[in-house]
């Protein structure tokens, strides 16, 4: 895997139009948050791009991009995956969503007390938040995102859901101290899979013909 301005910008266009896709699909509104995840996805990294060509360090484009990768979608998928479901599946998704109002709290709070530092490593950036007991908000981090997908009653949800999962281990093996900038990369990848959920929702329109 290897990652650089080019890279990130190139992926972060792509992204984002499967994302205008996604959202152009849908017929309900309470599918626009899920369907627009490859849009904000997409936008992240397109803003790590710029982390990149500005040399990391912690400027403004390393606190966007910490807002996006931290308290943003520790909300955003939770709530868009409940929102998402049908009533009578949404009980089992609560926990994720506590967990996920709660980190997002936390981090929000992290991230407007201390500086946030992106340190470019090769073809990886590491960021620095400087959080205390950074394990236990991890933990719940991934709870509320990674845990929302893998409850839902969708199974397409439920692939990206082990797509991401997969896709966190073997970040956390290979690229240990560049943990958070590889997996939303890994992340936004998977958002094809989000397009396939977006083309099959009910009431989505037909191919032209």
């Amino acid at each position: 895997m290897c990652w650089s301005a080019t890279a990130d910008l190139t992926a972060g266009i792509c992204i984002s139009a499967i994302g205008a896709v996604c959202v152009a699909r849908v017929p309900r509104i309470r599918d626009l948050p899920l369907a627009a995840l490859p849009l904000l996805l997409g936008a992240h990294q397109i803003v790590e791009a710029v982390v990149w060509d500005s040399g990391g360090g912690a400027g403004p484009a390393t606190t966007a991009w910490a807002v996006i990768a931290m308290p943003l979608l520790a909300l955003w998928v939770p709530l868009a995956v409940l929102v998402a479901s049908a009533p009578g599946s949404r009980r089992r998704l609560a926990v994720p969503l506590v967990s996920g109002v709660a980190t997002s709290a936390a981090l929000a709070y992290y991230l407007a007390t201390r500086e946030v530092t992106a340190d470019i490593r090769g073809h990886t950036i590491g960021y620095a938040v400087h959080l205390p007991r950074p394990g236990i908000v991890v933990a719940a981090y991934l709870l509320a995102t990674i845990g929302a997908l893998l409850l839902a009653a969708d199974r397409t949800v439920r692939l990206l859901g082990m797509l991401v999962a997969v896709g966190a281990v073997i970040c956390a093996v290979i690229w240990r101290m560049e943990f958070v900038s590889t997996w939303c990369a890994f992340a936004a990848l998977s958002s094809i899979v989000v397009l396939r959920w977006a083309w099959r929702r009910p009431g989505a329109p037909g191919p032209a013909v």
